[in-house]
């Protein structure tokens, strides 16, 4: 058992742990479509990934995050998936994913593009997700979170990369995707963001950040502040490079 899986549940390590509940039954129809949109996902996230002019800002800083010797905790705003999905494929990055209908889609498309998943949610399962992320850090894999997913509010971090990264001594790398142009999804709550075929993209990446493993409530809230700023920072260098554009 895991330092956050004996903190966050109170079990003690080594104790038994009970079996966690089965995800969702869906329908066979629902399962057709599953399958359906999840193949149709995959080709769209390549087709249009494939097509898009990247530009990296800030590449020096994943650098850095990876001579610390230490697993990646990949950490951006729910809105930017399609586009994320792409640039990090086929480097085994374990994702957070819930049992709902979209959620299920979804994994099959990140699946289908290199990525591993961890059932759970942050409003649901979220101890049991975050063990299992352990466990695949522990494995020599890293991690990501859509850290002010699954519903919200938009652009608010949520604390689950800081505990992850306590746990298991992984840096947290914040980055953020702009598109020059894009279908911006408005009656979503994230705002969902698909980029336009051949336009051009910028990654902007942020240096890591690391927590000790004896933070208390004070630091990790600190952490999750420099999370926050970090992530608000490459947005705001976003904003500058689409509005140098336009001028």
């Amino acid at each position: 058992m895991s330092a956050l899986e004996s903190e966050s549940s109170g079990i003690p390590a080594g104790a038994s742990r009970p079996e966690p509940r089965s995800p969702r039954e869906f329908s066979r129809w629902e399962r057709i479509q599953i399958r359906i949109i999840g193949w149709l996902g995959y080709w769209l996230v390549k087709l249009i990934g494939g097509s898009l002019r990247w530009e990296v800002h800030g590449w020096k800083n994943w650098e850095a995050g990876e001579a610390l010797g230490k697993r990646l905790i990949y950490t951006f705003w729910h809105r930017e998936i399609f586009a994320a999905t792409w640039f990090w494929r086929q480097r085994g990055i374990v994702v957070m994913s819930g049992h709902n209908f979209d959620a299920e889609f979804t994994a099959r498309v990140i699946e289908k593009h290199g990525y591993g998943v961890a059932r759970g949610s942050a409003s649901r399962g979220a101890v049991r997700a975050l063990v299992a992320m352990a466990r695949a850090i522990q494995r020599g894999s890293d991690t990501a979170f859509t850290i002010d997913g699954p519903r919200g509010p938009r652009f608010v971090a949520k604390p689950g990369a800081v505990m992850l990264a306590k746990a298991t001594g992984s840096a947290i790398l914040c980055f953020h995707i702009r598109p020059a142009c894009s279908w911006v999804f408005t009656k979503s709550w994230d705002r969902t963001e698909i980029p336009r075929p051949f336009s051009r993209i910028v990654v902007f990446i942020a240096r890591p950040i690391t927590v000790p493993p004896d933070a208390d409530d004070g630091a990790q809230a600190a952490k999750l502040a420099e999370v926050q700023a970090a992530l608000d920072s490459l947005v705001r260098q976003g904003d500058g490079w689409l509005a140098g554009r336009d001028a």
